[in-house]
C-alpha cells in the first residue's frame, strides 16, 4: 500500500500506523493513540467543546477503534488539563512565538508533547521524536523544526534523573517505574512499526 500525504489528501490518507482510514485494528498502538489525542487537543482548543462523553461520540469510529477513542480522548483531556503549564513553559522558550501567535495544531503538538514528557508517559527522546512525526505529518513545513527547537530547548531543562517524569502516565502500563530501557525500546518499536507500515 502507498502512504499519501495526508495534508494532500485527508479522504484517503492513511493513518500514522499505515493503517487504511477504514480499517480497525483490535487495539491501538500508542502512535495512534497520540495521532488522535493531537486531533482532539485541537479540537478542544477550537471549538471548546471539553465533554468527555461528547467528545468520543463525535470522532470517526471507522478510523479508530473504540479503545484508541478513549485512550486518544482521556490522553487529551491530560494534556489539556495541563495546557495553561505547558502554555507558559513554552512562551518562555520561545518568547517571540507566544502561544496565540502559533498555528493550531502546533499549539495541540506541543501540549501534548510537555504533558508527555512532564508526566512520565512517554521518554523525553520518545515525545519529542513522535511530536515532529506529528508536525510532518499535519502541520506546516515549518512546524516540525520550531517543534523540535521548543522541545530540545525543554528537554535540556529537565533533570536527567528525571527524563522519565515522576507522575504515573495515563494510560495503563504507562508508569514511569515501567520507563526503564525495556520499556524505551518498546516504545521505538512501536514507533517503528507505524514507519514500515
Amino acid at each position: 500500500m502507498t502512504e499519501q500525504n495526508p495534508k494532500a489528501d485527508p479522504d484517503a490518507r492513511e493513518g500514522i500506523s499505515g493503517q487504511a482510514s477504514g480499517e480497525a485494528s483490535g487495539s491501538g498502538n500508542r502512535r495512534d493513540v497520540r495521532r488522535l489525542a493531537m486531533q482532539v487537543l485541537y479540537q478542544m482548543d477550537v471549538t471548546g467543546l471539553r465533554d468527555r462523553q461528547a467528545i468520543i461520540d463525535g470522532l470517526d469510529d471507522n478510523f479508530d477503534n473504540a479503545r484508541v477513542r478513549e485512550e486518544g480522548t482521556d490522553l487529551a483531556q491530560a494534556a489539556w488539563a495541563q495546557h495553561a503549564e505547558a502554555d507558559g513553559k513554552i512562551a518562555e522558550l520561545a518568547p517571540e512565538w507566544p502561544t496565540h501567535r502559533q498555528p493550531p495544531v502546533d499549539r495541540a503538538i506541543l501540549r501534548l508533547a510537555y504533558h508527555e514528557i512532564v508526566t512520565g508517559h512517554a521518554p523525553v527522546k520518545v515525545a519529542i521524536n513522535e511530536a515532529i512525526e506529528l508536525a510532518k505529518n499535519y502541520a506546516s513545513e515549518q512546524s516540525p523544526a520550531f517543534v523540535n527547537g521548543v522541545l530540545d530547548k525543554f528537554a535540556k531543562t529537565i533533570d536527567p534523573a528525571d527524563e522519565t517524569g515522576d507522575i504515573p502516565g495515563d494510560i495503563p502500563g504507562d508508569t514511569p517505574a515501567e520507563a526503564d530501557s525495556a520499556d524505551e525500546q518498546a516504545w521505538l518499536d512501536d514507533a517503528k512499526s507505524g514507519e514500515s507500515a
